[in-house]
C-alpha cells in the first residue's frame, strides 16, 4: 500500500515543492504556541492590571471606586505588592475602602529623615503645593457640606452636590461683600477651577452645582484645619493688615 509520499512522488510533487502547504503548517503551530504563551504567562497579565493601577495613581494621586472600578479594586488587591514597588520612591498606598479611596502618601521613613535633614520640602517627586487662604477657606466649607452629606446620607455616599449660589453666600460670609455680584462670582469661579484642578470638585456649570470628590476628607485632615483656624487667629490680632486675604498664605 503507498503512503503519503508515495503519492506525493506519483503525482510528480516533492514536499519541498508544496510552499503553501508548508506554510499552513507553520502558522497553525505558531497559533498553538501562542496560545500556550498566553495561558502559560497570566501571571504576566495579573503584573500588567498592577502596572496600570501604579501608573494611574502616580499620575492623579488616588484612584475613586466609583470612577475606575477595576483600577480600584486592583489596588486593593494588590496594595502589598503596589507599596513594595513604591517604596524606593518614598510613597505608600493607603486605603479608604469605606469611601472607596486608594491615595498615595508620603512614606513616614521619609519624613522622619527628611524633617532630620532639612526644614524644607524636598521630595523629588511629590511638589508640595502652595494653597491662598481664601482657597484654603474654601477647602473647609466644602469638607463641612461633604461630612454634612455623609452624616444624611451614609458614610461613603457619593454624589455630595452643593448649590454654587449657595456656596457664593457661605463665602462672602467669611471674605465679605466687594460690592459687584459679577466680581464676587468670578471670584469663586477662579477658586473653585483651582479646587477642580486638585481633584477636590466637579464643576456643572449647565446646573450651577459642583460634585464635592471625596478625597477632600483627607486632603482637608484635622491637623490642616487647626493650621487654618491658628492662621485666622493669628490675623485677627493683627487689625493693621489692609487685606490679608489677598496678602497672606496658607499652607495645606
Amino acid at each position: 500500500m503507498s503512503d503519503v509520499f508515495d503519492q506525493l512522488v506519483t503525482s510528480g510533487a516533492a514536499p519541498s515543492s508544496s510552499p503553501q502547504t508548508t506554510l499552513k503548517d507553520f502558522s497553525e503551530i505558531e497559533e498553538v504556541q501562542t496560545d500556550n504563551t498566553q495561558t502559560q504567562d497570566s501571571p504576566t497579565l495579573t503584573a500588567r492590571k498592577v502596572k496600570q493601577a501604579v501608573q494611574e495613581l502616580m499620575k492623579s494621586g488616588y484612584l475613586e471606586a466609583s470612577r475606575k472600578p477595576n483600577l480600584y479594586q486592583q489596588s486593593v488587591l494588590s496594595q502589598e505588592q503596589i507599596n513594595r514597588i513604591l517604596e524606593p520612591l518614598d510613597l505608600r498606598l493607603t486605603i479608604d475602602d469605606i469611601r472607596g479611596l486608594a491615595f498615595l502618601v508620603v512614606s513616614d521613613t521619609w519624613q522622619e529623615e527628611g524633617s532630620a535633614e532639612s526644614d524644607e520640602w524636598s521630595h523629588p517627586l511629590v511638589r508640595r503645593q502652595r494653597i491662598t487662604m481664601e482657597q484654603s477657606l474654601l477647602i473647609a466649607i466644602l469638607r463641612q457640606q461633604y461630612i454634612a452629606h455623609e452624616q444624611e446620607a451614609g458614610i461613603g455616599a457619593t454624589d455630595a452636590r452643593v448649590d454654587i449660589d449657595d456656596l457664593l453666600s457661605q463665602l462672602q460670609v467669611y471674605l465679605g461683600d466687594i460690592g459687584s455680584d459679577s466680581r464676587e462670582r468670578k471670584r469663586l469661579d477662579n477658586l473653585l477651577d483651582k479646587l477642580a484642578n486638585h481633584g477636590l470638585v466637579q464643576v456643572d456649570d449647565k446646573q450651577h452645582t459642583l460634585t464635592i470628590r471625596p478625597i477632600i476628607t483627607h486632603l482637608a485632615n484635622p491637623e490642616s484645619l487647626q493650621t487654618l483656624l491658628n492662621h485666622f487667629k493669628h490675623l485677627s490680632q493683627q487689625p493693621d493688615v489692609d487685606s490679608p486675604v489677598d496678602q497672606q498664605e496658607a499652607e495645606q
